[in-house]
Parts: C-alpha cells; structure tokens; sequence
C-alpha cells in the first residue's frame, strides 16, 4: 500500500465505444473524452445525420473506426472523397489506407448501434434515436443515454427492455441523479429535485413572452446548443421531458420529482432522502463530466472536467418554476401519469411545433398551447393511452397520428401546400 493510505488499482480494460451524433454537441465532446484517455476507451463505430461531411471525414481519419453510418445515403460519395482525400493529405500512400464499412439510410444509425461494442453513446437528437436505442439495448449493450426522447417515446418498450443497469444517464441531470443516489437505498428516497437554468425567458410573465423571436429563444444563457434543444429549454418543455425521463430511469413517482430554477447551473439536480438530508452534485455547467462518467460508469474519469473553484466567492440562487409563464412542465406531468403513448404524442407534437416555430409559421407561447391541444384530443385517442402494453406499431402510429395533427393546428401543412 503506498504511504498516503490510497489503494493501488489494477488499469480498467479498455472500452470499445460507438458514438452516435459524432458531429454533434455531444459527440464531439464524447470524441474529446475518448481522445484524452486512450488507455480506457477505443471508437469502433460512428453515426452522423450527414449534413457536416467535412467534419465526420476528420472524425474517421482521426479515430480509424471499424464502421461507420450516415442518414443520408446521397452524401455517402462525398465522406468517401473527404476520407480518402485527408488520407492522402495525412501521408498515407495511395491504397494504403483501409476505408471502414460504410452503413447509409434512415437505419444505418440502428444497424450500428447492434454490432459488437462495449457501450453506445446515443447522442442523436430527436426521437428518431428510438431504433438505434432499442438496438443497443437488444445486443446487450451498455447505453449512455443522451437522447432522452428515445426513452419518452418508448417508455416502457424501452424500461422493459433494459437490464438491471443497462442504462447510463448523460443528461446533466440525470446523471447528477444517478450519483447522488449511490448515497442511500432505493426505499430511502424521499423525492427527486431537477435544477433547470429557466432558459433565456427567466423571469419573464407570460404576457412578456408573446413577441418572443426564434432569434431570442436560440440564445441559451449558459450552453451553446442546437436549434431544437434551445427552444424545448426557451419554453421548459425539456425539462418536463426529464420529468418523465426520471420516473422511466429510476422508478420514482412522477409526484415526487420537483423541478427547480437555479440560473447558475452549478448544482446539476438532487436527492432528498427520508431523514431530511438531501445529497446534491455540484459543477460548472459541462457535459464533459456526464459525458465521461457514462462512457466509464460505474467508475470515474480522472480530470474529465472542470471543478467548482471554492477559493472564489459566489451565490447560488434558486427559485420556483412559474407555471403559468412556463406550463410545459405541468403538461409533461400530465403525459407521463397518462403513460401509455401520450409521451410520445406530447414529444412527437413538441418536434413539429418547434419546427413550425422556428419557421415563422407559429408564435412562440403557440408552442406548448398546441401541444396541449393534441395532447388533449389524444385522450382517448387510441386504447393504448393510459396502458402499459405497449407495441412499438402504437407508438409510431401515435407519433404519425400526432405530427399530423399538429401540423394541422399549426398551420404547417397548409404553409406547405402553398409553397
């Protein structure tokens, strides 16, 4: 034993990693944890919608993955010429170099996501990441689950599925709350308490929100995200979302996890338990630390990212959500006690608003009001709405049915109609 006390730790075996999203806000973080600690972790695969080629040529050069997938098959030519051409520009003889099996098509992300790894990072956006989840979860491997609306839309399809352990939270919060509750046993939780930053909006009434901007709504105060993400925190919808992620994850009635505002972003989420104590994870606001910990987990890795600095004064605040300015997250409570395919409608609903939004086709408070109006009309809707026996058919019809709808409600499909 060394003379500091400290137990001497044979090295971890060496991971082999998919990353799904490699050109995204995630993956390239991921890639940046993976590149700094070689000895832990190998890529083995990448997936990437197709729209940064550039990007996902360096990514393959760089990482010499066995395979790799691409959502839009017309740009598999061009990641040929850009992997061949850096290849070149890298010094490799021509044919030297061994181009990895190429997967193109809307299920090349899930194809991959079944071949043999030790974890899959499944940082795509949106609910078309429910394939590649239940893949990964199907082949038996470990998922760090950074796509949450995979596991809305699924629910219990994805719950069930899972092993013991199975999942890997990378969501900030999640994953705060999945180290807070190493603390104490599963009887012993009183509540969960989810930290959200308030968006860009803030403080503001709900009569002050009615003008809001796509412009305004993209400008996250703390984190430079994409463009759907950005407004689901603009209008609190993602953090009801993570509501219902939390009761999926860890088992806890949807009644007992609080959601709270504290703008700093520091203490990432909470577990109060029974005798009073509440255990909190702390840090800057990054995902390099959830990011890491879910490639690794259940062990950490050293330096992932940056700590709190405690030789400098600071106050943290918290506040209470104002849901009457923000009612997404009472309209999420709502879907997650409805089970069901109602998460999936409010999710699916949410994508078209968004993109209606965003488009000039929607005011913003018309988000969350038409989601709530398919919502409302959903009701009943199918005789899978309340139930836990859930195909994966139901699902995806209730995510058509509710697209539809809500392009509908919007104004969507007659914008379209004209163009």
């Amino acid at each position: 034993m060394p003379d500091n006390g400290t137990v001497t730790r044979p090295p971890l075996p060496r991971r082999d990693v998919i990353v799904l999203g490699s050109t995204g806000s995630i993956g390239r973080q991921a890639l940046r944890v993976i590149e700094a600690n070689p000895d832990r972790f190998r890529v083995v695969g990448l997936a990437a919608a197709g729209g940064d080629v550039e990007l996902l040529a360096r990514q393959v050069l760089r990482h010499r993955p066995r395979a790799v997938a691409v959502a839009r098959g017309s740009v598999l030519e061009d990641l040929q010429l850009a992997v061949y051409a850096k290849a070149s520009k890298a010094g490799f003889a021509r044919g030297d170099y061994a181009m990895p099996r190429l997967l193109a098509g809307p299920q090349a992300a899930t194809e991959l996501a079944a071949s043999p790894a030790d974890v899959v990072l499944n940082g795509i956006t949106g609910s078309v990441g429910l394939g590649p989840t239940l893949a990964a979860l199907r082949a038996g491997t470990t998922l760090a689950l950074a796509n949450k609306e995979s596991l809305i839309v699924g629910g219990v399809l994805v719950a069930e599925l899972a092993a013991p352990g199975q999942i890997v939270p990378v969501d900030s919060e999640h994953s705060a709350l999945a180290q807070c509750l190493r603390g104490g046993r599963a009887e012993e939780v009183r509540r969960l308490v989810l930290t959200a930053s308030g968006g860009p909006f803030r403080g503001r009434g709900r009569e002050e929100l009615a003008g809001v901007t796509p412009e305004q709504a993209l400008a996250h105060p703390n984190f430079a995200m994409g463009p759907v993400i950005s407004v689901n925190s603009a209008t609190m919808l993602n953090k009801g979302l993570e509501v219902i992620e939390a009761h999926l994850l860890f088992g806890v009635p949807i009644e007992r996890i609080d959601v709270v505002v504290h703008p700093q972003q520091m203490i990432h989420s909470m577990v109060e338990f029974t005798d009073g104590s509440t255990l909190a994870q702390a840090g800057p606001p990054s995902m390099l630390v959830p990011i890491a910990l879910g490639l690794g987990w259940p062990d950490r890795v050293p330096d992932a990212g940056p700590a709190c600095d405690w030789s400098t004064a600071s106050s943290w605040d918290f506040l209470p959500l104002d849901e009457h300015a923000f009612p997404a997250v009472s309209l999420a409570r709502e879907a997650g006690r409805a089970g069901g395919t109602a998460p999936a409608v409010l999710n699916a609903a949410n994508e078209e608003c968004v993109a209606a939004f965003l488009s000039g086709n929607l005011p913003f408070l018309g988000i969350v009001d038409t989601v709530a109006a398919v919502l409302a009309e959903h009701d009943g809707h199918d005789g899978h709405a309340s139930g836990n026996c859930l195909r994966l058919e139901d699902v995806l019809a209730a995510q058509d049915w509710a697209r539809e709808r809500a392009r509908q409600l919007s104004g969507s499909d007659r914008q379209g109609a004209t163009r």
